[in-house]
């Protein structure tokens, strides 16, 4: 985590440097007063005591002033390096397999809680220390200048105050600092689930068991911050009773120097003050040790996202050019091979030439030790024609559609779009080539019109009703209050399921994409819903080189092609005349069903 700030080390050097100036004109201004109260007491001339009052009140603006630039120098610093931290997870969330990987509360709490354990490191977990050494060790040299055993006392003091008590918090917090990231991420996952999924919880009576979840969250979440409460309240007691200690014993040692006329009074009076004020230099420094374990722990739950590994691997020439984050060059722009590789992609896919996919020997697990969820899978969707995989649940379907679109890689075998292999080239060229609608497509919280124009942002509303029309969509959306302006609420509960497939298939027509991937489209829908809905889908994908992969047969005589998976192999390939035929077979077995 320190190493994320290290494009800024000027900066929080600066801030350092800045913060020694704070801590020491304020040890300086003490040991002034002392000095003046005490020469004052003596009655001398006044002009004996105006470098003392003019250095008392420089003192006192360079204290406020540098503080103030301190503050904003390792501030600005901060934020710009925690700015650049949630730039980076969120890039590495854009490429899909860490929000596929988290429960979405947990991720949430990742986003902003664990992050922002960056700025607490980087603002109190790094500033304090090292003012508190070179302010610290100034002001021990500069008491053993007075009184040798009066300055080493202080450097002991100092010492446990500014070390020992700090490694003890640190220890003690450590493990509540590990339960309270994982508290604060298990009561958002509560929230969100008990929110998002009321209506069911409500339907099934489950709603008191939901809530009972989120109060125990809440009451561990609330048990630990005592117990880090309690901590801070360790280390502010330890430190004010070495505080007092070591006044005491330096007020004791001066004393017996005085007495045996190796310290003058005024140098007493200096000694002890200068002595007191030491230690407000190493005061947060037991507080910040004891918020280290939860740093910690908030800093590897942010680098658990980071460091999630991709499903699928950066396209040939572009891998040695991938920066720390995996996001191509520096700063998350793509490499200059990955540049290249979509510049070809764009000349050889979307050209429009022929844009028909080739599967050949495809084969896909999500583990080493885990059955192939595809398994020497041959599929072929020539340019043009509406081909169907069809198979049982489980048998690797959803795995084929994650591949086509991107989101994982080919374990062995290939997959070619228009002659060229996909792995070959930037996902995203890829998939502005191949679109589709998934199983269960996200419809945001938001109007038809920008939930239509995430495809094409520049869209105007003759071409998103152009979209609807072929979707069967249009008829639906003008009979709504306020037509493309409508709010389809979250998740798009306003909308039917079937409204909700059209609305996505609008969507992925807009992109304009030449092949059509159609994950499950009619999962959910009761039978009269699902057969109009297939017959809306296929009839708007005509003329695009369009995959459907389903489990319900309806509208499988309307295909070119089909293809029946189980266990991940092809194991029945023809047209839906000859499937039914063969009364032996998956395919005809279900007809019936």
């Amino acid at each position: 985590m320190i190493a994320l700030a290290r494009p800024r080390g000027t900066r929080f050097a600066l801030g350092v440097l800045l913060g020694a100036l704070a801590a020491g004109s304020g040890v300086a201004l003490l040991s002034v007063a002392a000095w003046l109260i005490a020469r004052a007491a003596e009655h001398p001339p006044i002009t004996a005591l105006s470098v003392a009052v003019v250095a008392t009140r420089a003192l006192g603006v360079s204290r406020g002033v540098t503080r103030y630039l301190e503050r904003l120098v390792t501030h600005d610093a901060a934020f710009r390096t925690l700015a650049d931290v949630r730039v980076r997870v969120y890039e590495r969330l854009a490429r899909t397999e860490p929000v596929r990987r988290f429960r979405s509360g947990d991720l949430v709490s990742r986003l902003v809680s664990d992050t922002d354990a960056t700025q607490d490191l980087l603002v109190r977990g790094l500033t304090p220390p090292l003012v508190a050494v070179v302010t610290g060790g100034a002001t021990v040299v500069f008491c053993t200048v007075l009184l040798v055993p009066g300055g080493l006392l202080l450097g002991l003091g100092l010492v446990l105050a500014g070390l020992a008590v700090p490694l003890v918090a640190a220890a003690l917090g450590r493990g509540p600092g590990r339960r309270q990231a994982a508290a604060r991420g298990e009561l958002s996952t509560a929230l969100v689930d008990t929110l998002y999924g009321a209506p069911d919880l409500v339907a099934y009576g489950a709603m008191d068991r939901a809530v009972r979840r989120v109060t125990d969250a809440d009451a561990e979440l609330t048990r630990i911050a005592r117990r880090d409460a309690a901590l801070l309240g360790f280390g502010a007691g330890a430190t004010a009773l070495i505080t007092g200690l070591t006044v005491w014993g330096t007020l004791l040692l001066g004393v017996a120097a005085v007495e045996g006329e190796s310290l003058s009074a005024i140098s007493l009076a200096v000694l002890v003050l200068t002595a007191l004020a030491a230690f407000e230099v190493v005061a947060p420094l037991p507080a910040v040790a004891a918020r280290l374990g939860a740093i910690r722990a908030g800093g590897e739950r942010l680098f658990d996202v980071l460091d999630t590994p991709p499903s699928i691997a950066p396209p040939r020439g572009a891998a040695d050019s991938d920066g720390p984050d995996g996001s191509g060059g520096p700063g998350g722009e793509p490499a200059e091979g990955e540049a290249g590789a979509g510049a070809d992609t764009d000349t050889a896919l979307a050209s429009g030439a022929d844009t028909g996919l080739r599967v050949r020997s495809l084969r896909v697990r999500y583990a080493p030790h885990e059955p192939w969820a595809l398994d020497g899978v041959d599929i072929d969707v020539p340019a043009g024609r509406t081909v169907a995989v069809v198979g049982p649940s489980g048998a690797g379907k959803s795995t084929l559609a994650a591949v086509l679109l991107r989101f994982r890689d080919p374990d062995a075998g290939t997959v070619e779009l228009g002659g060229a292999d996909i792995t070959a080239h930037p996902a995203d060229a890829v998939r502005a080539v191949v679109t589709g609608v998934p199983q269960d497509p996200h419809i945001f919280a938001s109007t038809v019109r920008e939930n239509l124009r995430l495809a094409a942002p520049g869209a105007d509303d003759d071409r998103l009703w152009a979209a609807l029309e072929r979707a069967r969509l249009a008829d639906e959306v003008r009979a709504m209050p306020q037509g493309l302006s409508t709010e389809v609420g979250s998740h798009g509960l306003r909308l039917s399921g079937g409204m909700r497939q059209r609305l996505a298939l609008a969507r992925a027509l807009l992109a304009a994409p030449r092949v059509l991937v159609l994950d499950e489209p009619t999962a959910h829908l009761d039978p009269d819903t699902r057969d109009a809905v297939v017959a809306d889908l296929l009839a708007a994908a005509e003329g695009y080189s369009t995959l459907l992969i389903t489990h319900d047969m309806a509208g499988l005589d309307r295909v070119d092609d089909i293809y029946v998976v189980s266990e991940g192999r092809v194991v029945q390939h023809g047209t839906h005349e000859e499937l039914a035929a063969q009364q032996d077979g998956w395919y005809a077995a279900a007809l019936k069903v």
